[in-house]
């Protein structure tokens, strides 16, 4: 009776080593399947917004170190974004007249004039909003936000105001795209729709150029 059990035990346990060695076997050949996918499926590249928003947030970052005395992020407030967008404004390429310039409020002049260039309202919008998003990305609270501030709001919209009567462009908003409505009745069906949102309107900038070294990638 006692060498039949041992014979019984024997061959549980031999078959549990089995068990156990084919258990492992397959976990390794699962390992190596996941990591062999893993190497063949190449990463997706950062599309166009993400990487221009990521030079955006480490030009500003140079920006903070350069600052006679140097600036932490953690201090930045809202007048510091202030001077940040007007220290850009050296590399800006969109002419904006002045009042004393024969060509104010002309949107196509006919002749070159020496009046500034200056960085374009649009460019500088769409640069606070990656800002605005690159720094909450950062751990940055939202609260205290420096691009959200209402200081630089304003002053994005003075921007806007100065540039359309400098240059001559005139900022509509369009209406919004409403849902098509069917309307069935027992003799025809009319379709009502509106018309299609188009945003702000912005004219390019002027092709009038001037040569410097420009060390920025935030803008165009």
């Amino acid at each position: 009776m006692s060498a039949a059990v041992a014979a019984a035990a024997a061959a549980a346990n031999s078959g549990s080593r089995c068990n156990s060695a084919n258990s492992s076997s397959s976990g390794n050949e699962n390992s190596l399947l996941s990591r062999q996918i893993a190497v063949t499926q190449p990463l997706q590249p950062p599309s166009r917004y993400e990487s221009q928003k990521r030079r955006d947030w480490n030009t500003f970052g140079q920006y903070l170190r350069n600052h006679r005395p140097p600036l932490a992020l953690n201090r930045c407030s809202g007048a510091n974004v202030l001077e940040f967008l007007r220290y850009l404004d050296q590399f800006g390429k969109t002419k904006v007249h002045t009042q004393m310039c024969p060509f104010f409020g002309h949107p196509h002049p006919p002749a070159p004039c020496p009046c500034p260039l200056r960085q374009a309202w649009g460019s500088l919008d769409a640069l606070i909003g990656r800002l605005r998003a690159a720094f909450e990305e950062n751990g940055g609270p939202p609260e205290t936000n420096p691009f959200g501030a209402r200081a630089v709001r304003l002053y994005l919209r003075e921007v806007r105001d100065a540039q359309a009567k400098a240059r001559g462009i005139a900022y509509e908003k369009k209406k919004r795209k409403r849902p098509q409505q069917h309307q069935e009745s027992s003799s025809s069906t009319d379709l009502n729709s509106t018309q299609p949102n188009g945003g702000l309107v912005m004219v390019d900038s002027s092709d009038h150029g001037r040569p410097s070294m420009i060390p920025l990638s935030v803008l165009n």
